[in-house]
């Protein structure tokens, strides 16, 4: 990436435990980028990042900023936005960055205030790499760098990908989701945004299919699933099927709840907790397009990095 951009790092989530990770994307990000507010790196309260009003600054500062980063980037998830949202300066925020965007990036947790900056303002952000899980890996995945920066700096984007079932279908609709514990966290509350005829996209970490399927159970018992045109499904990392399972695993889920919903699963996005993971306008307009095991999402409307 040759343009020189301001990134500011917010932390309003889990205390950052893999301090040499954040420094390894400090050196990496600060080689051609501005890096600001980095002190939120070490900040600590308890298992959070800073107390809960520390926390709720980083977001709510970036309707008073003199001057706004191109790029406001979580250092990572954990837990810890639920406390902030009725906190948060919704009408500020939409006002601020409406005029002047400032490209909100991150995952996890993160879902929380997306959905909720969402279905208060509209606005979109973007589901993505963090600074400590991503930019501060080992070796950097050429494949999750190239998708952040490709379709941040572009006004339209394609992905492609393959999938295992043989399945053809064209569908357009908003594009909507992220981590799944998240989403389905916000169930009845004002932060779950409403989106009928959407495209729903899901991951997370650490959940075995029945615990998926039991998630997946709930948005379905909501009257969610069966509004959506299609369901995206990403990485759901560390989650693997035991010998209890006899056979039971995410495909089953998937098979199921498409039985029970109406609604197709397009699965195998590299998207969510793994290495290699694409950046997605969470509130874009996308356009799904499946032709036997091929797999394109077209996305547009979303804000991107001027030249």
């Amino acid at each position: 990436m040759s343009t020189s951009r301001t990134i500011r790092l917010i932390a309003p989530s889990g205390y950052c435990q893999h301090q040499s990770a954040a420094e390894r994307a400090l050196e990496r990000l600060s080689g051609d980028h501005r890096v600001e507010n980095t002190s939120v790196i070490q900040r600590r309260s308890q298992r959070f990042a800073g107390t809960d009003a520390e926390r709720l600054k980083d977001i709510n500062e970036l309707v008073t900023l003199t001057e706004l980063p191109d790029i406001v980037l979580a250092v990572r998830g954990g837990y810890g936005m639920s406390r902030l949202l009725p906190d948060i300066d919704y009408p500020g925020l939409h006002a601020r960055l409406s005029q002047q965007p400032a490209l909100l990036c991150g995952h996890s947790d993160f879902t929380a205030l997306q959905l909720a900056l969402l279905a208060k303002t509209g606005l979109v952000t973007f589901s993505g790499p963090m600074l400590a899980g991503n930019f501060g890996a080992e070796t950097l995945s050429a494949f999750t760098d190239t998708h952040f920066w490709s379709l941040l700096s572009q006004p339209e984007y394609s992905l492609n990908w393959e999938d295992n079932h043989d399945l053809s279908g064209h569908w357009q609709g908003q594009l909507w989701g992220g981590n799944l514990a998240m989403i389905c966290s916000l169930v009845g509350t004002p932060w779950l945004p409403k989106i009928s005829q959407g495209i729903l996209v899901i991951e997370d970490i650490n959940e075995s299919p029945f615990r998926v399927e039991r998630m997946l159970l709930q948005l379905h018992h909501a009257g969610i699933l069966a509004q959506q045109k299609a369901i995206i499904t990403g990485s759901f990392t560390h989650g693997e099927p035991t010998a209890y399972d006899d056979g039971y695993q995410l495909d089953t889920v998937w098979e199921y709840l498409q039985q029970k919903t109406g609604v197709p699963f397009i699965n195998n996005l590299d998207f969510g907790h793994n290495a290699d993971t694409v950046t997605l306008p969470i509130g874009a307009q996308a356009t799904l397009i499946a032709q036997q095991k091929q797999r394109q999402l077209q996305l547009t409307d979303y804000p991107y990095l001027q030249p």
